[in-house]
């Protein structure tokens, strides 16, 4: 039987805006929280292409797109939507409870390398 993921509170709701990515770390592991509506997603903060943070990017309704050359990842599900970037980023769960979101690191997660 599976192991069920440990969840960490990162951030209250209320701080979370529609379209502003948001950096928060769990477990040592760069995360950005991406807010849609009522909806949070998750994903790793390392753009999969350089060595970018998503977090400085822009978010485009279910659209992050990298700071630095514009690839263009689905908040999710983490699949490229536009390149240059070729793999997807990671995402990891996430719930809500009593207004604080809380992420677990998905256990299957590769380590975050560089892409240099």
């Amino acid at each position: 039987m599976a192991e069920s993921p440990s969840f960490h509170a990162v951030a209250d709701l209320a701080t979370l805006r529609d379209g502003r990515p948001f950096a928060c770390s769990v477990e040592g592991r760069a995360l950005v929280l991406c807010r849609q509506g009522d909806a949070v997603h998750a994903l790793d903060d390392l753009c999969t292409h350089a060595e970018a943070r998503m977090s400085e990017g822009r978010l485009r309704g279910t659209r992050l797109i990298c700071p630095l050359h514009g690839a263009a990842f689905d908040v999710r599900d983490g699949r490229v939507l536009s390149g240059p970037a070729t793999r997807g980023l990671h995402t990891h769960p996430v719930r809500v409870v009593a207004g604080r979101v809380e992420v677990a690191i998905d256990p299957a997660a590769p380590p975050i390398v560089s892409a240099y």
